[in-house]
């Protein structure tokens, strides 16, 4: 089976970002691209980019877990797993979803110092939509500064698993 694994930034960085470059340079073949604009243009490049493509890991950071999540409840049988970042699920534009239950794996890691999104509201939200999820707290800021790199990519994107 032949994964697609997919890099969704935030709502202040771009695929130049410190994560964007990271998954760059470590893995050639992964989707990391620009998003813009409304969360509904930014949703329209995601589903143009997706189209036609299943078996998707997707990662997405802040704003970009916020997307992630959308796409998976709407594309269910296309996900394989979703990683979320510090995840934005506190925000009104996810309120639509907050009814679903989600049973792809999720793995969610959030910075206990995070001044951005709130950590237990959205750890709430997130356990409640998708039950089969490991929700991590780890002792860093919203963008995971010092975490972010330590973390098994390898096994995380199921590269040679």
């Amino acid at each position: 089976m032949s994964v697609t694994r997919v890099f969704i930034h935030g709502l202040e960085s771009s695929s130049d970002g410190t994560k964007g470059t990271y998954f760059r340079k470590r893995y050639p073949d992964m989707i990391v691209r620009d998003y813009v604009g409304t969360l509904g243009e930014r949703m329209n490049t995601l589903n143009d980019t997706l189209a036609g493509r299943k078996d998707l890991i997707l990662v997405g950071s802040s704003y970009g877990g916020l997307m992630a999540a959308i796409y998976a409840c709407e594309n269910e049988g296309k996900v394989k797993k979703l990683i979320l970042l510090a995840p934005a699920l506190d925000l009104e534009e996810f309120e639509h979803y907050l009814s679903k239950k989600m049973d792809i794996p999720v793995i969610a890691y959030h910075g206990s110092q995070d001044d951005v999104v709130p950590l237990e509201p959205v750890r709430k939200i997130a356990t409640s939509i998708f039950p089969n999820i490991s929700y991590n707290t780890v002792n860093d800021d919203h963008p995971l500064s010092t975490t972010f790199p330590t973390f098994d990519w390898d096994d995380l994107l199921e590269i040679n698993n």
